[in-house]
């Protein structure tokens, strides 16, 4: 992977160091609500330009895309923002609580080149759908601003890579999101430092956890823009402590005639089935799944012996196979309440949350026929079926916490 510095633009330079009101999530993170917070904590938060709102305010232009870029011109005019005068990469660490303890995630955040899935540098672990594509292409278009910083993985076993990116000293910004987590920024520019950094990386391929999308359109907005072919990511070990994996579990509604009785009798077939007095104690395996539906819960596991019986997809590998989710999908979801992909990709029957206790929530008051608890991916499983050339299942993942975006963005083009 080719990284480069570069010469970031970031908010009061040498004036601000806690940047909470002017950052916000991922745009796939932010609910209209979250939106509106965004909104009134500053007239500077980068949200008016990442994911704008879809009905102006008076006076603004009604059309999202270019009211976007009159707002980033305005601030650069005007010196909210501004670039910095020497080239860097920056060390990017996340503070945060998770299972009742602290955890420190570090990385850092440079230009990666980007390329087709199929030179093998990049690896994805879902699919995508065209229209957040089309979203982020027209985004792009419109402001030449690379904002949304990509999660991307890499190997590092001896942490030689971690080691080189190290945060000297005090950090130039930090900011906490909106769950109260703590996102710190440093900044690198002595040119051996770098060069250290950009060697460690060269023969090294990574995988997106987080930004797919965004991603497959710098690939395409690349193209056909002279100058556009990095991307601006942040990218992480897989060995290092803080890679904090949450299991999405799923929220099951629309079922024609659904019952937990029937549920707990067919897949009788594959699974070991046993009622579930208290589903908030539950704890998952890869081949455990829990069900609450209502009053009701049972747990179900998958026996051994029984596994070469489910209908598995063709071409599908061992690791494959042996993931929560895919074990969810085809051995309970599919062939007995009729969830098949296209009503996955629909999101008619299906949604997802990483919080268990809430799962149960929603299925003990009735927001949805039935909440099934899963195991999260590890790391170890990730790069197993990511290294030999599949996609996950559709929401296998759930990286916690999500990158910040505002700490430092690019503009396409600049360091060409």
């Amino acid at each position: 992977m080719r990284v480069r510095p570069l010469r970031g633009y970031r908010y009061g330079i040498g004036r601000e160091r806690d940047l909470t009101k002017v950052v916000a999530p991922p745009y796939d993170q932010i609910t209209p609500a979250m939106q509106e917070r965004l909104y009134a904590m500053s007239p500077a938060n980068i949200v008016r330009v990442s994911y704008p709102a879809d009905q102006p305010r008076a006076g603004e232009t009604a059309d999202k895309y270019l009211r976007a870029h009159e707002t980033l011109e305005t601030w650069l005019r005007e010196g909210v923002w501004a670039r910095e005068e020497r080239p860097a990469i920056y060390p990017y660490t996340q503070t945060y609580h998770v299972a009742g303890r602290e955890v420190t995630r570090t990385g850092f955040v440079a230009l990666g080149e980007v390329s087709d899935y199929a030179r093998g540098i990049v690896l994805p672990h879902e699919r995508t759908h065209a229209g957040p594509k089309q979203d982020r292409m027209r985004l792009l278009q419109a402001t030449g601003a690379d904002i949304g910083l990509l999660f991307m993985l890499t190997g590092d076993p001896d942490g030689r890579l971690r080691a080189a990116t190290a945060g000297p000293g005090e950090p130039i910004v930090e900011a906490r999101d909106l769950r109260g987590e703590l996102h710190r920024l440093w900044r690198i520019t002595d040119p051996e430092a770098i060069a250290r950094v950009q060697s460690l990386m060269a023969p090294a391929s990574v995988i997106i956890a987080d930004g797919h999308h965004r991603y497959e359109t710098a690939v395409e907005y690349a193209r056909h823009q002279p100058g556009a072919g990095d991307k601006l990511m942040a990218f992480f070990t897989l060995e290092a402590p803080g890679l904090t994996i949450l299991a999405n579990h799923r929220l099951v509604h629309g079922v024609d005639g659904f019952s937990l009785a029937r549920l707990r009798e067919d897949a009788g077939r594959w699974f070991a089935v046993a009622p579930l007095p208290d589903p908030s104690a539950f704890r998952p395996t890869p081949t455990r799944i829990a069900v609450v539906a209502g009053a009701e819960a049972a747990a179900l596991e998958l026996r051994e012996r029984d596994a070469a019986h489910v209908a598995w997809p063709g071409g599908t590998s061992a690791a494959w196979r042996r993931l929560a989710v895919s074990i969810l999908h085809e051995g309970l979801l599919r062939p007995l309440l009729g969830i098949d992909d296209a009503r996955l990709e629909a999101g008619s029957h299906v949604d997802y949350t990483a919080d268990q206790d809430d799962a149960i929530r929603a299925a003990r008051e009735g927001r949805c026929q039935a909440a099934f608890l899963i195991a999260p991916t590890t790391p170890s499983e990730l790069q197993a079926v990511v290294g030999g050339g599949e996609v996950l299942p559709q929401k296998s993942t759930h990286f916690y916490p999500k990158l910040l975006d505002g700490l430092v963005f690019a503009r396409v083009g600049d360091e060409a």
